[in-house]
């Protein structure tokens, strides 16, 4: 037996409503189920996030026992993990085991603040201080007074907000926009991130003194496939959830099935499963859930998946042609030779992926947010591509 954990989360469009986590928080004991954190109605959602958590796979155990020693404290928080693995499910858990349960959960997507708006959404503005201010506004650090502000995607913040964001956190402050009375502020920050921050603060798009105040607490949450014990306890989550929603009634999952979803390299992480699943129940006939229901997909492209199964000996064949291309390129002595190699292989791997910068950066074994700032750089693209 272990504890059933269920902590019940607003829909994406009421992101910005006072939340009081503690009144929907239960906990109890759950036979043979493994710790597990949801939000609720995840159909009405057209978000990547995750909509459930669990806790059985030792990677996952030590995850929430870190948590539970970290949580209570007023540390600001890191939580560094693929987009789907269930950020928002950690930044809430650590919310509600909080001593600012009682008071408000604030949840906002940086990803989604243009440059324009995002100093307005997140301390607030007054009537007239642009063209379109009517009316005066509380920003989102306001609005989360006394509790938690959750910034999901903070790489994805200007270096402009950074800086203004990092003089908040310092002295615990807002000034809105066309004000210049401060405003206290009492909130603790619990930030996201899909992207290595480190690996952007080398590249100049990220503050270093902003991403030392951020990481006190550091929540590092791996990617499913690196946490194989959570995959059938989710499986058989969302198939008991979804089941009960379409009026199928009990739905067996064959064993060739478990077997399929225990070696798919879940790309899309935990939002993928729920949609695999959610597709095969619609699809299975007479209560069983066979593997030809579940459709699993790879956006990594075929050559990209044969370099990363390739036998050492062709690997190692590929490396000594590098090696003995290099004296040529150290004779002709062009200048800033690393930085025109470093070029070299990121434009290689850009197209080899088909312009898509996500999959070179996993290619490269290196963030988005890095492959983005060298393309701008290079002028491969657009900074506002």
């Amino acid at each position: 037996m272990s504890n059933l954990l269920k902590l019940v989360a607003p829909s994406d469009h009421t992101v910005r409503r006072r939340e009081t986590a503690v009144d929907t928080l239960t906990m109890g004991v759950a036979p043979g189920k493994p710790s597990l954190i949801t939000l609720p109605h995840p159909e009405g959602s057209r978000s990547v996030r995750a909509s459930a958590l669990v806790f059985e796979d030792p990677t996952s155990v030590s995850l929430l026992q870190r948590i539970q020693r970290v949580a209570p404290s007023e540390a600001n928080v890191l939580i560094i993990g693929d987009t789907g693995t269930g950020k928002e499910l950690i930044a809430r858990h650590v919310h509600a085991l909080s001593q600012r349960r009682k008071e408000p959960f604030v949840a906002v997507n940086c990803g989604a603040l243009s440059e324009t708006l995002a100093e307005g959404e997140l301390f607030g503005h007054e009537k007239g201080a642009f063209t379109s201010a009517c009316r005066a506004k509380t920003g989102w650090f306001e609005t989360a007074n006394g509790g938690t502000l959750f910034l999901d995607e903070i790489g994805d913040l200007s270096l402009n907000i950074q800086v203004k964001l990092l003089r908040v956190l310092q002295e615990r402050e807002v000034v809105r926009v066309g004000s210049c009375s401060p405003v206290p502020i009492n909130v603790r920050l619990i930030a996201a991130t899909n992207v290595r921050l480190e690996e952007a603060v080398l590249a100049g798009n990220f503050r270093e003194d902003l991403f030392y105040r951020l990481q006190v607490v550091r929540l590092a949450l791996a990617p499913l496939r690196e946490r194989p014990g959570d995959i059938l306890p989710l499986v058989h989550y969302f198939v008991d959830q979804y089941s009960q929603r379409l009026g199928l009634g009990q739905v067996t999952i064959a064993p060739a099935t478990e077997a399929k979803l225990l070696a798919h390299a879940w790309p899309g992480n935990i939002r993928e499963l729920e949609n695999a699943i959610h597709h095969g129940l619609l699809v299975a006939q007479n209560g069983v859930l066979r593997p030809e229901d579940v459709h699993l997909f790879s956006f990594l492209s075929a050559r990209a998946a044969e370099v990363a199964t390739a036998a050492p000996r062709e690997t190692s064949q590929a490396v000594a042609q590098i090696q003995q291309a290099l004296p040529t390129l150290f004779g002709e002595n062009h200048g800033a030779l690393y930085e025109h190699i470093e070029g070299i292989v990121l434009n290689a791997a850009y197209e080899y992926c088909h312009c898509n910068q996500v999959q070179a950066a996993r290619l490269l074994g290196i963030s988005r947010n890095v492959i983005r700032a060298r393309l701008i750089k290079q002028g491969i693209i657009s900074a506002l591509k």
